[in-house]
């Protein structure tokens, strides 16, 4: 029973304090720990005083103190301002900075803890009113970021600035003949019957399921991530197998299918075919078999290194291409190793050649086979040309008996072509191993992370532009060019070539001689490389980017809780991040854009009319930690995350062996040991780029983390994107590519999201469009089967989205 003094009531005894005091306790003894760890590191000191003020309010409460109440008021308002200098009105960079603060200030607020403290001369709600006014402030605080998207650039993007002929590309306007549509590598159509009005009226049209699904055999990184080809009345498109699917354009039914019987092993570093190519006898100057065989062909190259030919109209296999039909692309390789030589992109195909590079595996030794870009008759399958990173200057074809180089520069994705210049454009990766350089030939110096324009008859040189010198970091070129005529003022037309990185930097080149048309500087970056290597005192940077806008600050660190941020942040503080470029280390070095890139091998979309790009960066960092080995020539023996060991196997996260060099390398996403990451959101974007002038003029989050966590809830964080997207003439762009399970439908002018579909699988393949003669509808088609890697669902289905009948024909 209570008592009475004065008017003032008397605490009553109980556990309640007692309980209440615990979690200040525990919160705040593990913050007095890991802040006084924050701050030797040379961090902020809030952590160490959020502790102090935490446990000083438990042993107030344990006291039976109303002095407690007080101090964690002035505690909240402290955290709520220094979390607005810290990190202004930004909802989500707020959330981890106040959620457990306002949590347990709302515990000292019953009438059950009331009876139990001393108020001293204060009672009744006057000893609330200042905790209540601090609550309020967070409130307040809280939700003026609700209303503000502080990561919005607002704008509108131009309209038509010239035109272009029917056919754009050499493709008639109902197809998409190759896999960016054209070898131009724009991913635009001129199809306009889908519009920023009716997009939202679009309907699954039909659905397919390829059949072909996951093994207990195959390596953990099994990618859906093709993109088909539609010619005349027929879809074409592969799977992770490399089965190859005819499908009815209007129907989905399938026309056929065949299956190459690839040989599979997990001792592959991927397992995925990302598209098909296509040849027609009936094109002007194209290569035609003597006997009329396989007029129209299906090119492809395989998991187990073969390139295959088929007849479009049958499936089955050109008997005069190679060997009934296949090429065996081992020979002149340096040495067979299982599973080190794969194909994963689309072929070029360009006046009577296929053109292929080739996937090495990544640092799984110094000694891997050659980066060597070939062209073979595409109907005979005779070798024509090779370029060879390691003897630039000998195209010739290589005779029997006779080696490529070793571990040169390789290009995995798929070459642009410019026939009227008579060049192909082929995006290079590195030479082996990524994060180690120090036994790197001249040749590989030169050629690594670059473009290079090839001679389209001879395969000759004509000139390279490097985009990042002495690549430390995995920032290969790991998408196909786009080649566009900008319009520029005071200039003319100049006939540009556009590539993507992954550091977020858009080179626009002058494809006839690759010199930058917008400008491009050599910036100084860290120094100090590992033992045994150096690092270029410079990297060049691109007046038009879509990179981080700064380097990486501890402010920048995040979680679920304080806690979670607090570890965050003696992660980045132990360390070694001086900026983009800062060197791998034995330390830990955060590596920030990732290697999974700005941009990826999904690459962009550009508007050959608007003279604009609708671009998808994302800003996710890496670790890179340097792993001595015990002697020269023997690599650790421990097992990583991706399962690495000494039978081989490495990846792109996870122990790397590299044999043969002084390093094994670990690489890891910059994780929290929840699993989020440990930068704030956004992680992904969708940007829409002007071409002329070279700005970004808007950019929005995308995607949401419905299914990454336990509870679906679609909260818009921005999420990371693998895949690509298209352009249409209509205004509207598409893509999936995001870690949540979902088509959507964009206004390229602004932006704006329009229209989203959810998918049975994760989207992580670009889709395409076409229109079917047989009801005049346009069509957009994604794939949708998943990622290993990235942990998205997998599947095996192919879908087609278009308006519905009555409304198309209007």
């Amino acid at each position: 029973m209570s008592a009475h003094v004065h008017g003032i009531e008397q605490p009553q005894p109980g556990w309640p304090l007692l309980v209440t005091a615990v979690p200040f306790a525990l919160i705040g003894l593990a913050c007095l720990v890991g802040g006084a760890w924050l701050l030797r590191l040379g961090g902020s000191a809030y952590y160490l005083i959020a502790g102090a003020a935490m446990t000083a309010t438990a042993w107030l409460l344990w006291r039976r103190r109303n002095g407690a109440r007080h101090l964690y008021a002035l505690f909240l308002l402290g955290t709520t301002v220094w979390a607005v200098v810290e990190v202004g009105l930004d909802w989500w960079q707020l959330v981890p900075r106040i959620d457990v603060v306002v949590v347990l200030g709302l515990l000292l607020l019953p009438p059950w803890i009331s009876r139990r403290l001393h108020g001293g001369r204060v009672a009744g709600w006057k000893a609330t009113a200042p905790l209540w006014l601090a609550l309020m402030i967070a409130l307040v605080v809280a939700l003026l970021a609700m209303t503000r998207d502080t990561h919005r650039l607002d704008g509108e993007l131009p309209g038509a600035r010239v035109s272009v002929p029917a056919r754009y590309g050499d493709v008639p306007d109902d197809d998409w003949s190759a896999y960016g549509r054209s070898w131009r590598g724009n991913k635009w159509s001129p199809l306009a019957q889908i519009t920023p009005r009716n997009v939202r009226d679009l309907e699954v049209a039909w659905q397919v399921r390829t059949g072909d699904t996951r093994r207990p055999t195959d390596p953990p990184e099994f990618t859906y991530e093709v993109t088909p080809i539609k010619v005349d009345d027929t879809l074409y498109l592969c799977t992770p197998h490399n089965h190859v699917l005819a499908l009815d354009a209007e129907t989905g039914h399938v026309r056929w299918r065949f299956d190459p019987g690839i040989r599979v092993s997990q001792r592959m570093q991927h397992l995925t075919c990302r598209g098909v190519s296509y040849h027609d006898a009936r094109w002007p100057g194209a290569a035609r078999a003597a006997d009329g065989e396989c007029p129209q062909r299906i090119l492809m190259a395989t998991n187990d290194a073969r390139l295959i030919a088929l007849d479009a109209r049958t499936g089955k296999p050109c008997a005069r291409f190679g060997d009934n039909g296949s090429l065996n692309l081992w020979p002149g390789m340096p040495a067979y190793q299982e599973g080190w030589f794969q194909f994963t992109s689309a072929p070029l195909v360009t006046r009577g050649l296929v053109v292929v590079g080739g996937a090495i595996y990544d640092n799984i030794s110094t000694h891997v086979p050659s980066g060597v870009i070939r062209a073979f008759d595409v109907v005979s399958g005779r070798l024509v040309w090779n370029f060879d990173p390691g003897h630039p200057d000998d195209t010739a074809p290589l005779p029997p008996g006779r080696r490529y180089s070793w571990s040169s520069p390789n290009s995995w994705s798929t070459s642009a072509a410019d026939e009227s210049l008579g060049l192909i454009y082929v995006p290079m990766g590195n030479g082996a191993i990524d994060q180690w350089g120090g036994r790197r030939p001249p040749t590989t110096e030169r050629f690594s992370s670059s473009v290079l324009a090839l001679d389209i008859a001879t395969g000759r040189l004509r000139w390279v532009f490097q985009t990042v010198h002495h690549d430390l970091w995995d920032m290969d070129v790991p998408a196909q060019p786009a080649l566009i005529d900008l319009t520029l003022p005071g200039r003319g037309t100049v006939p540009a070539l556009v590539q993507v990185t992954k550091t977020g930097n858009l080179f626009v080149l002058d494809r006839r001689t690759g010199q930058p048309v917008h400008p491009v500087r050599e910036q100084p970056v860290p120094q100090g490389p590992a033992p045994g290597d150096w690092t270029s005192p410079t990297q060049p940077v691109s007046s038009v980017t879509v990179a981080p806008p700064r380097p990486v600050r501890e402010a920048d660190m995040w979680g679920a809780t304080m806690l979670g941020q607090m570890v965050c942040r003696i992660h980045f503080k132990r360390l070694r991040y001086e900026g983009p470029f800062t060197p791998p280390s034995l330390q830990g070095t955060l590596v920030f854009p990732g290697n999974f890139g700005v941009m990826d091998w999904g690459g962009m979309a550009v508007d050959p009319v608007r003279q604009v790009a609708f671009a998808h960066p994302n800003y996710l960092g890496f670790v890179d930690r340097l792993v001595p080995r015990q002697r020269p020539g023997e690599h650790a023996r421990q097992r990583g995350p991706a399962g690495a060991s000494d039978r081989g196997g490495s990846s792109e996260h996870g122990l790397n062996p590299n044999l043969g060099a002084p390093f094994a390398v670990e690489l890891n996403p910059f994780l929290s040991p929840v699993g989020l990451p440990c930068q704030a959101p956004p992680w992904g974007y969708v940007a829409g780029v002007d071409l002329v002038t070279g700005k970004v003029v808007w950019q929005r989050r995308n995607g949401t983390i419905r299914d990454e966590s336990p509870v679906p809830v679609p909260f818009k964080l921005g999420v990371p994107s693998l895949g690509g997207p298209i352009m249409t003439a209509g205004g509207v762009a598409f893509m999936g590519s995001t870690l949540d399970y979902y088509l959507r439908a964009y206004d390229v002018t602004t932006g704006e999201q329009l229209w989203q579909a959810r998918l049975p699988a994760g989207g992580q393949a670009t889709p395409m469009t076409y229109r079917s003669a047989a009801s005049g509808r346009q069509f957009v088609v994604i794939v949708a089967g998943g990622h290993g890697s990235l942990g998205t669902k997998l599947g095996d289905h192919v879908i087609a989205y278009a308006l519905p009948k009555g409304e198309a024909s209007r």
